[in-house]
């Protein structure tokens, strides 16, 4: 979205897939190359602003649960520019529900929602919007389109680690196979492979 003739992107995150902090440079970089036209000035290239709502710790030895970075002189923290900033939010930092102290939190903390009952003491709190949010999601989330996405999703889910689990135990047969040539002991390739002992005695019939 552009904002003030800045560039924001807004990245949700919910599992840690490893090198986020990579994607997100990745991110800006994408968005500023492209904010310029085609023979124009590099003075003008918008200031791109990336904001990645997290749901696990990115920053294990940072305590706050938002953290900005920008392009900076290593001894002086004289900054590069301006032009460059990367937002980060871990939910799983966020202070409890009544230390919430700007619209921010409560809007962070809304992303965190995971149960009926967390949904319901932000609205208690009686900020409007947030109520209004909440009628809008719970609006959304019982629609016949958004249930069957889900459901799409799990099932996406599901064949992805069956996928992952049929080729692991591919690669550990044919371990077995080749440390039976080897004619290692089967204790020996039960440490080895995690195969049962019937399993790899299965494959001495059929090898």
């Amino acid at each position: 979205m552009k904002v003030n003739g800045q560039i924001v992107d807004l990245e949700i995150q919910v599992a840690d897939d490893g090198h986020y902090p990579d994607r997100a440079l990745f991110y800006w970089a994408r968005e500023f190359s492209t904010g310029l036209d085609e023979g124009g000035d590099y003075s003008l290239l918008p200031r791109t602003i990336i904001i990645s709502i997290l749901g696990f710790n990115q920053f294990q030895n940072l305590k706050k649960f938002h953290s900005e970075f920008q392009a900076l002189e290593v001894s002086t923290y004289e900054p590069l520019t301006d032009k460059m900033a990367l937002h980060f939010y871990e939910l799983k930092k966020l202070p409890p529900l009544d230390k919430a102290d700007s619209g921010r939190d409560l809007w962070l903390k809304l992303f965190r929602a995971d149960t009926e009952e967390e949904l319901t003491k932000i609205e208690e709190m009686g900020v409007q919007i947030m109520s209004d949010a909440i009628v809008a999601f719970r609006h959304v989330a019982a629609s016949p389109e958004l249930r069957e996405a889900e459901r799409m999703r799990s099932k996406a889910r599901h064949d992805e680690a069956q996928a992952l689990y049929n080729e692991r135990r591919k690669e550990k047969i044919e371990i077995a196979i080749n440390a039976l040539k080897m004619n290692l002991s089967i204790d020996d390739i039960i440490k080895l492979t995690g195969l049962t002992r019937e399993e790899i005695e299965g494959l001495k019939v059929t090898n």
